[in-house]
This record gives structure tokens, C-alpha cells and sequence, in this order.
């Protein structure tokens, strides 16, 4: 069943939810929760600085600052098969953004998904992740936001079709999948552990990509960071398993990739991830990604479809391949040789060896027809960094050969990528 059919089941779903007990959903109360700090949270400048790095962990810029708009003024759409929402201004401006919301109605959004005025915000905002913050760090975040700049601008309105247009159906979603108290700490497991399980499940809110979805659209935790889709891109298997997720990655080839978006052997990052390292993972401390890695470590292997395991003994190849006188091995040699060599291993730098990378191993080719079509790049657009958008360049049918060439010489599988599958990617 394609995924507008379970959205449309799981609309009717909630609503047949709030059936017979419509009135208790619709009259649900959205009272404030008590904001008081606790004794160890810093004041002054120490708060601010603070903010700042949970603001940075948490990935706040990514979804509320459009390429080249103003910081945090909102305006991000993010496009799902029953309409389009977008990120809202979450500067100082007291009309367009939150500077004139309570510290109580702030702790109330992040935590709950409920704005200043009761209404029921949308899960593109990953509260159901945020909810396991702690109190101290959700008014450290608000602390640093205040010293933000006012835009006085209004993120554009969301445009969603009838059912999910209306807001009072996340009642009954919060009722069932929100979870009901903050994070707390493992006392069988230790401070690096407990560090990284807080990173990973909360203030990084990986399983929002990573875990699959379920008929309402709820994380399904039962196979949490097996890998799922977003917006046609694949978030990949996070598991300990050794086959489809990183159970045979070395802890440095984790960081690595976490710090970097690159490892030797796993290619880069590429789409929302890449965003992610350079506005988010980059910039924590060695600390907080050594924690992440200890965790990871932990959870439970799950297979999922890719299968990334391969010998490196066949890693590089050289250009005598059985496809060398196709279409996508002349574009290959042509286009993506000069960086990244034939046999992929890499020309200008470690980053351009896209041996091993993930994307290669997905016969459906999703993120490399992605990557393709719009390129990649930090926000600096740094040299030796960037990867020029080819979507101009060639068409459907080319792209489609080229994703079928490289997924098998280097990626080792046996290409299904068509160009009606290229076409998609483009809308």
C-alpha cells in the first residue's frame, strides 16, 4: 500500500479515534507545565552558551532557515503526499516569531507539540523526540534563542488537504505515541552510554528519520534506526547489524562519518544527513560523538533490505568492466571519473572514494539519483567539497544508466534504476 494510503487510513483513523469521544479530543486540555529550573542549570552568559550547544544538537537550523534566507526565520517547506508544511519563525519577533510566547508555552511546544495559542502542532516538528528533553535544557535553548535577531517575516501558510488540515486529529496522535516523561538515565549503564542514548534519542532525534513508520505515521520503535524514507530520500540501518547497518564499522569509521559526513569504506553523506553534519554533528564536541558511537554500539541489530557487506578485495575496479561500453560507463569516465576515479576510490581527496557508501548498495539507486540531480555540498560550497547538480545536464534515460553502471561496477549489485524513477526524483 503506498504511503498517501495509510496516511488517509491513519486520518480516519484518529478521527474514528475521537468518534464516540470527539468532544474529550476536542476539548483536551493543553494546560502549561512547570518551568521552574533546577538548581544546576547556569544563569547568564554560562546559560546562553549552553543553549547554544543544545540549540546546535538539536538541529534547530536545518529546518527553520531556507537556503540563503535569514537565521531561524522559518519558511522551510517540507513537501508530503498530502500537501506541503512549513517551518515557522522561531526568532525574537513577537508578531511573526516567539519572542512574545512564555518560557511555559515554549517548554509546552517542544515537549508536547502544542503552540502558544492551543493549537496542535504537526510531528514535521519532532517533538515526539524532543519530549524526552529535559526542562533545564529546553529553557537553556529558549535562553539562547532570545538573543537571537527579530525577523519580521511569516513563514507561508501550510497548505494540506482535508482531512489533515485539521489540527485537533494530533490530539489523538500525541495521546498515543507521544512519550510521557523525559529521558532518564540507565543506572545498569554508564555516563558515556546514558550521554549518547540522550543524543541519539532526543536532542538528535535520529529516529525520526532513521525508524521506520507505522500505519498512523508513528515511529515504529519495535525496529528503531533499521532505516526508513523521507521526502524520497533513504535514511540508511543505524543498527548494529553487520550487513545492512554498521555493525562491522569501526568506532573511528563512525566518527568519522558522524564529525566529517565521510569514512573510508562508507563513502559520504549525502542529502538531510549531510545538512546534519555540517549544521549539527560537526560541531559538537569529541565527547558527545564518542558517546553517540558507544551507544550505537548497543542497540539491537536489525536487517533491512541493502546490504552494504562486501569483500574489499573487489572494492577497485578498473575500467574493463562487462559495462564499460555502455552509456553510463562513457558518462562515468566522462563526468564523475576526474574526482572520483574509475574505479571509485577517489582522485582530489578521501572524500571523492565513494567505495563502500550505502547508496551505492540500494538497487533502486534513490539517494544516488538524488545526489546526481541536485549535487552536494557544505554550506561554505568549500573546494574539494562540493559535488556540481547534474540534473541540467543530462537526461532521464542518462542518469538512469549511469545510476545502473555504478551501482554495478562499484556498488556491486545489479542496478533496477529506470528513467521514470530519475523523472520522479526531479519533481
Amino acid at each position: 500500500m503506498k504511503r498517501f494510503q495509510k496516511l488517509i487510513i491513519a486520518a480516519v483513523a484518529l478521527g474514528c479515534v475521537g468518534g464516540a469521544g470527539a468532544g474529550f479530543f476536542f476539548f483536551w486540555p493543553h494546560s502549561l507545565p512547570d518551568v521552574s529550573a533546577s538548581a544546576l542549570q547556569p544563569t547568564g552568559a554560562a546559560l546562553i552558551a549552553r543553549g547554544e550547544h543544545l540549540t546546535i544538537a538539536a538541529d534547530c537550523a536545518a529546518c527553520h532557515t531556507t537556503k540563503s534566507g535569514k537565521p531561524f526565520a522559518g519558511g522551510l517547506p517540507f513537501k508530503l503526499p498530502f500537501g506541503t508544511i512549513y517551518s515557522s519563525n522561531i526568532t525574537t519577533d513577537p508578531e511573526h516569531g516567539i519572542g512574545a510566547w512564555s518560557d511555559a508555552e515554549f517548554v509546552r511546544a517542544v515537549r508536547s507539540g502544542v503552540g502558544a495559542h492551543g493549537e496542535n502542532l504537526y510531528p514535521a516538528f519532532p517533538y515526539a523526540s524532543y519530549a524526552l528533553m529535559t526542562t533545564d535544557d529546553i529553557l537553556a535553548v529558549r535562553a539562547y534563542l532570545r538573543t537571537l535577531a527579530p525577523v519580521s517575516e511569516d513563514a507561508p501558510s501550510n497548505s494540506l488537504a482535508f482531512p489533515f488540515n485539521q489540527r485537533w486529529l494530533m490530539r489523538g496522535w500525541n495521546l498515543l505515541f507521544l512519550p510521557s516523561r523525559p529521558f532518564e538515565n540507565d543506572p545498569s549503564k554508564d555516563e558515556q552510554w546514558n550521554r549518547g542514548a540522550y543524543l541519539v534519542e532526543a536532542l538528535e532525534h535520529c529516529g525520526e528519520c532513521h525508524t521506520p513508520r507505522g500505519l498512523m505515521f508513528q515511529r515504529k520503535q519495535s525496529e528503531a534506526l533499521s532505516g526508513s524514507e523521507v521526502d524520497g530520500w533513504k535514511a540508511w540501518n543505524i543498527t548494529s547489524d553487520p550487513d545492512s547497518g554498521i555493525g562491522l564499522w569501526t568506532n573511528d569509521e563512525i566518527s568519522s562519518f558522524l564529525s566529517k559526513g565521510h569514512a573510508n569504506g562508507h563513502g559520504p553523506a549525502g542529502g538531510a544527513m549531510r545538512e546534519a553534519v555540517d549544521l549539527s554533528l560537526s560541531k559538537l564536541p569529541t565527547s558527545d560523538i564518542e558517546a553517540i558511537v558507544a551507544y550505537l554500539r548497543t542497540v539491537p541489530p536489525i536487517e533491512s533490505d541493502e546490504k552494504v557487506r562486501v569483500k574489499r578485495t573487489s572494492w577497485i575496479q578498473n575500467a574493463s568492466s562487462k559495462n564499460s561500453d555502455g552509456l553510463g560507463s562513457r558518462i562515468f569516465a566522462g563526468a564523475c571519473a576526474s574526482c572520483h576515479g574509475l574505479g571509485g576510490d577517489g582522485l582530489v581527496n578521501s572524500r571523492a572514494n565513494i567505495i563502500g557508501a550505502h547508496a551505492l548498495a540500494d538497487v533502486d539507486g534513490s539517494n544516488f539519483i538524488r545526489v546526481v540531480l541536485q549535487g552536494s555540498s557544505d554550506s561554505m560550497a568549500a573546494p574539494g567539497r562540493t559535488m556540481p547538480a547534474f540534473g541540467a545536464i543530462y537526461n532521464d534515460a542518462e542518469i538512469a544508466a549511469l545510476a545502473n553502471f555504478v551501482i554495478d561496477d562499484i556498488g556491486k549489485k545489479k542496478g533496477a534504476v529506470t528513467a521514470e524513477d530519475v523523472a520522479k526524483a526531479r519533481k
